[in-house]
C-alpha cells in the first residue's frame, strides 16, 4: 500500500489548463503546511528546486498511446514516451526557479501545475547530478520544439 501526504499546495490562479499558457514564465507560490515548515531551512540558498506534485484534476488515460500535444502531424506513441498529464499515476515533477523563500511560502517560476494542486515533495536542484549530458530525444520532439518557437 502506498500512502502519500501532501506537504502543501500551489497558488497561482490558474484553474484549468489552457492552450497557450506559458508555464515557463508563470510565477506561482507553493504554500507549505506549518507541520513541514522547519524542513524548508536552507532551501533559500538554492537557485532551483524540483517540485513533485499530484495532478488531482487530470482524467486517467483512455488509451495507451497518444499523439503528443494532440498534434496530428506527430506520431502516436505510448503515454510513457510523452509528457501528457493523463497517466496511470498523475504525478508531476518539474525543476523550477526559486525566486523567494519567505516563512512557509516559496515563490517559483515555471511550475506547470494548477491552482490548489497538492505538492508532495521538494528537492534541491543539483547541477552535478541533475544536469545530464549526451542525451537524445526522438525526431518528433525536435520537430515539435522547432515548430513552437
Amino acid at each position: 500500500m502506498i500512502h502519500l501526504q501532501p506537504i502543501g499546495i500551489v497558488r497561482n490562479g490558474i484553474t484549468a489548463d489552457q492552450r497557450g499558457t506559458r508555464w515557463q514564465d508563470l510565477v506561482s507560490e507553493i504554500v507549505i503546511d506549518d507541520a513541514w515548515r522547519a524542513m524548508l531551512d536552507g532551501v533559500a540558498e538554492f537557485s532551483h528546486i524540483w517540485v513533485v506534485f499530484f495532478m488531482d484534476r487530470i482524467a486517467a488515460p483512455d488509451a495507451p498511446r497518444v499523439r503528443p500535444m494532440k498534434r496530428a502531424d506527430l506520431p502516436r506513441v505510448g503515454i510513457f514516451a510523452t509528457r501528457t498529464p493523463a497517466r496511470p499515476n498523475p504525478i508531476g515533477i518539474r525543476a523550477v526557479e526559486l525566486l523567494e523563500a519567505r516563512d512557509n511560502v516559496l515563490r517559483v517560476r515555471g511550475l506547470d501545475a494548477l491552482d490548489a494542486t497538492p505538492v508532495l515533495d521538494l528537492k534541491p536542484y543539483l547541477a552535478r547530478g541533475d544536469a545530464l549530458e549526451n542525451t537524445r530525444v526522438p525526431a518528433w520532439v525536435t520537430q515539435a520544439w522547432s515548430d513552437s518557437k
